[in-house]
This record gives structure tokens, sequence and C-alpha cells, in this order.
């Protein structure tokens, strides 16, 4: 069997990695299956609370890997001026804002297809930013979004 005929298995990130990670990052575990076990698809790390800065290249990321994002949903207090829809890559993508404070990002592909990110505080120290991300995307973790951040230390800083 050619090494191009070996099929592609799913690995961890290296170690390293998580000291590279920066506010602008997303880390993701990809599960497209119907059954994902975590709570948690992935992590991401905006910069700002900026919307219309932050979701282009988080989208552009998502597309990818995925394909075409149709909605993100995310709770609209915690965004500066949030628009009802974004044009990324010359598509639309609809934006529902909820009051819901629960720390993630919904990501819509197709018709009934979701993935949950948590939302790291732009202003989170990286140490904490990047524990919280290693948490969220183990495929086993059942702690919601609010509870990791706490747990790490990522809460906003005052």
């Amino acid at each position: 069997m050619a090494d191009s005929d070996t099929p592609r298995l799913p690995g961890l990130l290296p170690d390293a990695i998580h000291h590279a990670v920066r506010p602008g990052t997303a880390l993701l575990r990809l599960e497209t299956t119907h059954e994902r076990g975590g709570v948690l698809d992935g992590a991401w790390w905006p910069r700002s609370r900026d919307i219309q800065a932050e979701l282009p290249g988080l989208i552009s990321a998502l597309t990818e890997h995925l394909g075409p994002i149709m909605r993100v949903g995310l709770d609209g207090s915690a965004w500066e001026e949030l628009p009802t829809r974004l044009t990324v890559d010359d598509r639309v993508v609809h934006i529902d804002s909820f009051p819901v404070g629960d720390d993630t990002v919904l990501i819509t592909r197709g018709d009934n297809d979701h993935f949950a990110l948590l939302v790291i505080p732009p202003d989170a120290a990286p140490d904490a930013a990047r524990a919280a991300m290693a948490k969220a995307v183990r495929a086993d973790n059942v702690t919601q979004a609010e509870q990791i951040l706490i747990d790490t230390g990522s809460t906003p800083r005052t």
C-alpha cells in the first residue's frame, strides 16, 4: 500500500502547538459523525470583541475543513455592533444573536449540522486561554463552557 493509499487518521496536535496559540486562534476537534460525545467541538480565542473584524477569519478557517458555513449563533451582548449577516469569501453568513451569555459560538453547516465552540475572552491570560482551549477540544469533555473558563482562570480580567 502506497503512502497516498494509507487512510489519514485523526491525530492529536503536538504539545508544542499549545505554546504557539495566540489571540485570533481557533483550535478545533472536528468530529462530523452523528455521535459526538463531547459538549464542545472546539475553541476560539478572538483578538477583540469586534465581530466584523474577528468572524471572517474563523469562518474562512472553518469553511476550509467543513465546507460552507450557513449561520453563526452567538451571545449578542458579548460583541460590539452585531450585524445580522456578514459576507465572507463571497458568501453570505447569517448571524443569529441570543442573550444567552454561555461563552459559546454555534456554527451551522448545511441545514442541521451544528458545531459548538468555546469563546475565550480576548483579554484572557495566554496560559489560561491555552488550558481552556485544550480542555474544550477533548473528545471526552462534558464540562460546560462557562465552567471551563472559571476552572482555567480564563474569565475576563478586570
